[in-house]
C-alpha cells in the first residue's frame, strides 16, 4: 500500500521508468506528472478565464525536457478528453530542445520528444537553417496563444518575443517556469508591462505582487506542492493500486477549479499558504477517480469526512519550564 514518488531523474532515464513500472505498481513521477498536472491546472485555469477552449490553443513548450515534454503530453491528453483526435493534438505544439525548435531530423531528439518534431516541409517557408530555428522566429510565424519556459534560459522570454506573441493574441498565457528566479525565463513585471497588463502569468519561483496600471496583479507559483500532497493523499484514503493519467488529469481539473474567476488580476493558482484546503479538494478528486476507474481498494461511504480523517494534524504539547537555565553553559 506504498505510493511511489519518483524524484530528480536524469532526463534520460525518468519517462524510461515511469513507463516501466506504471501499470505494475502504484508509482508517481513528480518531475513528470506533478509538474505537469500543476501547469495544466493554470493552463485550464488561464482558458477558461479568457472563454476559450484549450483545444483551440497553439502552444510552445521552450524546453522539452523531462518537465517539458510531460507539460505537453497531458495537455494534449486534456485536448483528447475535450474530443480533439489524439492523432490531431500533435499539431497544436511547438517544442524547443537545446538545438532549437524540434524538426524532423534534427540531432539530440530523444524518444520521448520524437513526437513533437515538426516536419521540415511545414518550417521551410520560415528561411533559414530548418535545424536551428528561434524562439523569435517561432513565435513570428506561430502565433502562439500559450508560451511555456522549462528552459532554465535565464530572460528567454524578450521584450521583442513578448510583444510580438501580444500583438496576435488579445491574451497571452505565459508561464516562465523554471527556477530558482535567476533561471526563470522571464520577470512578471516585465511581461504585464510588455502586454499592457494583458498577459496572464504563471511563474515555477514565488513572485512578490505586481502593480500595474492601477492593478494589484498576484502572481500564480506553479509549485508541485500543490499536487503531490493531495495525490498521495487521495491514493491512501482508497488504497489506489495504480496512479491513473485520470487521477492525475482529476487532480489538475479540482486545482483549476480553486482560482478566483472574479478578480481582475487574481492569481491563475491558489496559494502554497491554502495548502491544506487545496490538498484536501486535489485528495477528493483524485480518490473519487481512483474509485471510478476500479483501482481503489476501499470505497468510503462518505469520502468528504475519510480524507479529513486521513490528514495528518499537528498537535503540539504545551511545555511548561520548571528549572529554567540561568547560567551560561561552557562551550
Amino acid at each position: 500500500h506504498a505510493l511511489l514518488h519518483w524524484e530528480d531523474f536524469g532526463a534520460g532515464n525518468a519517462h524510461r521508468i515511469l513507463a516501466r513500472y506504471q501499470d505494475e505498481c502504484c508509482t508517481f513521477n513528480d518531475d513528470i506528472q506533478g509538474t505537469a498536472a500543476v501547469v495544466l491546472a493554470g493552463v485550464l485555469a488561464a482558458v477558461r478565464l479568457k472563454g476559450e477552449r484549450l483545444a483551440d490553443q497553439r502552444i510552445v513548450i521552450y524546453g522539452a525536457g523531462t518537465a517539458g515534454a510531460g507539460v505537453a503530453d497531458i495537455i494534449r491528453a486534456a485536448m483528447v478528453r475535450e474530443g480533439v483526435p489524439e492523432a490531431e493534438t500533435y499539431s497544436r505544439f511547438w517544442a524547443f530542445n537545446s538545438a532549437g525548435l524540434i524538426v524532423e531530423g534534427c540531432d539530440r531528439i530523444r524518444d520521448f520528444q520524437a513526437p513533437y518534431a515538426r516536419r521540415e516541409s511545414e518550417v521551410a517557408a520560415w528561411g533559414g537553417n530548418p535545424h536551428r530555428l528561434s524562439l523569435t522566429e517561432a513565435v513570428t510565424h506561430i502565433a502562439p496563444t500559450i508560451l511555456i519556459g522549462t528552459s532554465a534560459r535565464a530572460r528567454a522570454f524578450t521584450e521583442d518575443i513578448v510583444t510580438a506573441m501580444a500583438a496576435q493574441c488579445e491574451r497571452p498565457i505565459i508561464m516562465p517556469l523554471s527556477n530558482p528566479t535567476s533561471k526563470s525565463e522571464a520577470n512578471p513585471a516585465d511581461l504585464l508591462r510588455w502586454t499592457g497588463g494583458r498577459a496572464l502569468v504563471a511563474t515555477g519561483s514565488p513572485y512578490d505582487e505586481v502593480e500595474f496600471d492601477g492593478t494589484a496583479y498576484s502572481i500564480a507559483q506553479a509549485n508541485n506542492a500543490l499536487i503531490f500532497p493531495g495525490l498521495g493523499l487521495g491514493v491512501s484514503v482508497v488504497r489506489a493500486t495504480r496512479v491513473t493519467d485520470g487521477m492525475i488529469y482529476a487532480a489538475a481539473r479540482a486545482l483549476a477549479g480553486l482560482a478566483n474567476e472574479y478578480r481582475h488580476g487574481a492569481a491563475l493558482l491558489p496559494s502554497i499558504s491554502n495548502l491544506r484546503y487545496v490538498s484536501s479538494t486535489v485528495a477528493m478528486a483524485v480518490a473519487q477517480t481512483a474509485m471510478d476507474e476500479g483501482v481503489a481498494e476501499v470505497h468510503p461511504e462518505e469520502l468528504i469526512r475519510a480524507v479529513y480523517e486521513r490528514m495528518w494534524k499537528p498537535k503540539y504539547p504545551e511545555l511548561e519550564i520548571l528549572d529554567p537555565i540561568s547560567a551560561v553553559l561552557p562551550v
